[in-house]
């Protein structure tokens, strides 16, 4: 364990840095809460998306970092602001409207337009719970609506009230003149409508803790800030939230960095040391437009999860939080072969390069070996070449290919394959183009055709793929089960054939046989596919068969 600690206090993976920020809070002492806390917020205004997932995600890697390098005990807290005024109706969910009848009032105590919970806000919550529980989180789980009205936010709310000035200071530097004449940070709860309220206030008490304000009507109201009469406005909420809690880390998106100060002002008044935090970079569409949780753009968990492994979701999470990423279906297959690159890596690192190995991270150091034999990428091409509507298709080849494996004896392997048979189906078969060759290609694929038949035919195209290299090589070693004798028979016909760049040749092999102008190595493709499948798909791209 010594040597795990040593390592981890000088690794550089991100979780580790975060972690150490964290530790040197509490370098003096321990803290007197007993734990350190961890916290991420989420509000529930619409669908819960997939970058609420990568900030748990990526805040439990900093939690189990922490436990690596401290002894000290860890909580997490996952935080809803379901007490927020629904300000507009989402995009993407029924009865659209009814929903705007409820506008304003609290997300818990707006009609759910599903018709499955007591209100939208606890949809939501119990959306965003299943997800966290599908990926085994371990979490507890607050409500704003519970914390105002249990009263556990009491106490901060009357300090609240005793720093009432002095909060109003640090958020009217940040408001247009127009803004702040009219601004509070308490927005009380109508008590005959159930609106969440934007009005001045006429009194602030700090003897009774009460504040006055007229309605939109003209009305008079006097309501006590506690028992969740009253909320807080967001910015002052955050600050407020961290200060009740004691939260020690919090990360957030770019979009919030610009308040962090404000935030850290309002904690620190109301009495409690702002935690650390960590500022990442937004997820995107294929638009390249921020991803939205009322809009519904971009790729949801479910989406990834119809697709590709809980691990590869989690393996694209960890990777440069602070870099903006581009979040569609086509990010998913380099996600799933990257993560099986660095799972068969890892078992022969040293302790310092698995520290910093994704997949430490993604499995909290118990890191299993993988058992993907055949790349994802090359499950793609060969349920292109087969047609397949379904991953059966891809065992016939796999067991040929690699005897040993089953789907009981490779899990991993299985599912990938049933994961690559709905991809293919659903992204890269309506793009497919295939095209006839031209002359020089159809010379090159009809000679490559005749070496997979004849052995004699592709050791000679072997012999003028050296002679116009200036080599003087012996004659390889025929044997059409291996990966790198297939693979040089494919180079010597592009050679012989004059392709400049080579890569001309592999682009026309894909375009004309996969309907694609990128694709695997082929001498693999060939060794999975089968020599005799392959001489089939050349005979049908060679007699346009494919292209019409």
């Amino acid at each position: 364990m010594s040597d795990l600690r040593d390592a981890a206090m000088r690794s550089k993976a991100w979780p580790f840095e975060e972690a150490r920020r964290v530790l040197k809070r509490y370098e003096k002492a321990p803290p007197e809460k007993g734990h350190v806390l961890f916290e991420t917020g989420y509000g529930p205004s619409g669908l819960p998306h997939i970058g609420t997932f990568g900030e748990v995600l990526r805040t439990t890697m900093i939690r189990r970092a922490f436990e690596v390098i401290s002894d000290i005990p860890t909580r997490l807290i996952c935080f809803s602001d379901d007490m927020d005024g629904m300000r507009k109706v989402p995009g993407n969910v029924p009865n659209q409207d009814r929903l705007r009848e409820d506008l304003q009032r609290p997300l818990t105590s707006v009609y759910d337009p599903f018709e499955t919970h007591e209100s939208f806000g606890h949809h939501n919550n119990a959306m965003l719970r299943r997800f966290l529980d599908t990926f085994g989180f371990e979490y507890e789980f607050f409500s704003a609506t519970e914390f105002y009205k249990s009263g556990q936010f009491d106490e901060v709310l009357k300090r609240a009230v005793e720093k009432y000035d002095d909060i109003m200071k640090v958020m009217l530097k940040s408001l247009r003149d127009e803004r702040a004449a009219t601004y509070s940070i308490f927005l009380p709860i109508h008590p005959e409508t159930g609106r969440v309220l934007y009005v001045p206030m006429k009194e602030v008490n700090a003897q009774d803790y009460t504040i006055t304000f007229d309605d939109e009507t003209g009305r008079e109201w006097t309501l006590p800030v506690t028992g969740g009469n009253v909320k807080l406005q967001w910015k002052p909420d955050f600050g407020a939230r961290w200060a009740a809690l004691d939260v020690d880390f919090e990360m957030y998106g770019k979009d919030h960095s610009t308040n962090t100060p404000i935030y850290d002002a309002i904690c620190e008044i109301l009495g409690t040391p702002a935690p650390e935090h960590f500022t990442y970079e937004l997820f995107l569409d294929d638009k390249g437009q921020k991803i939205s949780k009322s809009s519904g753009n971009g790729i949801s968990i479910d989406e990834w999860l119809t697709y590709a492994s809980t691990e590869s979701l989690s393996y694209f999470m960890f990777l440069k939080p602070k870099t903006a990423k581009r979040l569609y279906f086509d990010v998913i297959p380099k996600a799933m072969d990257e993560y099986h690159q660095q799972l068969r890596a890892y078992h022969d690192q040293d302790i310092d390069k698995q520290l910093a190995n994704p997949v430490y991270h993604i499995h909290n150091g118990d890191v299993p070996r993988s058992d993907m034999v055949v790349t994802f990428s090359m499950l793609l091409n060969l349920a292109s070449a087969a047609s397949a509507e379904d991953k059966s298709a891809l065992w016939g080849f796999i067991a040929k290919y690699a005897p040993d494996a089953t789907p009981e004896t490779h899990p991993g392997l299985d599912a990938a394959a049933g994961y690559a048979v709905r991809y293919y189906n659903d992204f890269v078969k309506p793009e497919k183009v295939y095209r006839a060759p031209t002359e020089q290609e159809r010379a090159a694929l009809t000679d490559l055709r005749a070496a997979l038949a004849d052995a004699g035919k592709a050791l000679e195209l072997i012999a003028q793929k050296n002679a116009l290299d200036g080599k003087d090589e012996p004659a390889p070693a025929v044997d059409y089960t291996d990966e790198d004798f297939l693979q040089s028979i494919v180079f010597a016909v592009g050679k012989v054939h004059g392709f400049e760049p080579l890569r001309d040749w592999f682009k026309a092999i894909y375009e004309v046989l996969l309907g694609a102008s990128q694709g695997p190595r082929f001498g693999s493709f060939i060794a999975l596919y089968g020599r005799d499948e392959t001489i089939a798909l050349l005979d049908d791209g060679l007699a346009g068969k494919l292209a019409a």
